[in-house]
């Protein structure tokens, strides 16, 4: 297949642009405000469907300061709820996973939950009565729930009173980085199969991480594999547009693996002008999503603390590689390289944002300043919590 020129590269404004002061990555009060202010309040991508496969099949996700629940109902469908017993508080499931055959109860007191969330016993339950004296209301008392929507394979929940309108945010956000609305669906990521998933605890505020998948300055420097594969990438200060444009294989690069051999057939829908190239997409607050032809690598972050973050990190394959038994390892270890090595730049950074030399923050080079974007969508939010 004949290769296509890689796109003009536009005219880069050559000044530098301030960051964030180092607070912005140590104080727990902003934390706190972030927790508020964008993971309880937005989209939250939770969990990848096909892990609850069965009805009764649960998972712990936080999200926030919440504790969420989300389970397999016997209907076959997803539901999400808070995971606190209406009784006096209890934490309902303490495991992370798990399945049940028709309820949950609570280990305290043994109030009973339906899979839909419906209280369905407790202890004494006919002589209990509400404030008023009135027979208890089950659904009154059931757990609450947590607004919940399916897409690209993953269940994304939202903690608002008022959840935002998923199309706009979520979805807007990957059709406006890839300029197609339809491009997404070509890769048909719902259909895919976890082929491996690596769990990455990083010891640095998830803004690192964000603003470190979101610029390719120092993909020269520590990315030694990627930019074998990616030779655009090398350039520092232009490689930051061919990321939403697409970067393209190397002339010698057959696959989008370690070495750059040869990987999977490419994804059924995947068309000529996306062969050949690696597309990488931020979805705020907490996903990373890239494209290449024969897979998808999907990473979900966790917010913890203000300086730790949990990343699950999903290598996704078509049916045919995943049930062949195929080894997945060449294309999962390039990644998984980058990730380390982003990671540990990330965990390098986060002890001197308490540094006073980084008091007032540093400088975004021209390439970075997108990130300064990301800074001012990050302090509108906190000021919605301060008005």
């Amino acid at each position: 297949m004949a290769h296509m020129a890689a796109p003009e590269i536009p005219d880069i404004d050559s000044a530098l642009m301030p960051t964030l002061g180092g607070r912005y990555y140590t104080d727990p009060g902003i934390f706190v405000s972030e927790q508020e202010q964008i993971f309880e309040s937005m989209w939250f991508c939770a969990a990848r469907s096909s892990d609850l496969a069965a009805p009764g099949a649960f998972k712990k996700v936080t999200v926030g300061r919440e504790s969420v629940l989300i389970v397999r109902g016997r209907d076959g469908g997803l539901r999400a709820f808070l995971n606190i017993c209406r009784h006096r508080g209890a934490m309902l499931c303490t495991e992370d996973s798990g399945q049940v055959r028709r309820n949950f109860q609570c280990p305290y007191h043994a109030w009973t939950y339906g899979l839909d969330g419906r209280l369905v016993a407790a202890p004494n339950m006919a002589a209990l009565k509400d404030a008023a004296g009135r027979d208890l209301d089950r659904q009154e008392y059931g757990l609450v729930s947590v607004a919940l929507r399916e897409w690209l394979g993953y269940a994304w929940v939202c903690l608002a009173d008022t959840p935002p309108s998923f199309e706009n945010e979520v979805v807007g956000a990957v059709t406006e980085r890839l300029g197609d609305a339809s491009v997404i669906d070509r890769y048909e990521i719902g259909s895919l199969e976890v082929g491996r998933r690596i769990t990455y605890d990083v010891a640095a505020n998830w803004k690192l991480i964000i603003e470190n998948f979101m610029e390719c300055y120092h993909c020269a420097t520590i990315h030694p594999e990627l930019t074998e594969v990616l030779p655009e990438f090398a350039d520092g200060l232009a490689a930051q547009y061919f990321v939403g444009h697409g970067a393209a294989f190397g002339d010698d690069v057959d696959g989008f693996t370690v070495d750059g051999g040869a990987g999977f057939d490419a994804l059924p829908g995947v068309t000529e002008a996306e062969d050949r190239k690696y597309y990488a997409i931020t979805v705020r607050p907490q996903i990373f999503i890239n494209l290449v032809p024969d897979h998808v690598i999907f990473h979900r972050m966790y917010p913890l603390s203000a300086d730790r973050t949990i990343v699950e990190c999903d290598w996704l394959y078509s049916r045919n590689v995943t049930e062949s038994g195929r080894d997945v390892s060449r294309s999962v270890e390039l990644f998984h390289r980058v990730n380390q090595q982003d990671f540990d730049a990330c965990e390098r950074t986060q002890p001197t944002m308490s540094s006073k030399a980084y008091r007032n923050g540093g400088v975004l080079v021209p390439s970075e300043h997108h990130i300064g974007e990301f800074h001012g969508w990050l302090l509108d939010k906190l000021a919605e919590g301060a008005r």
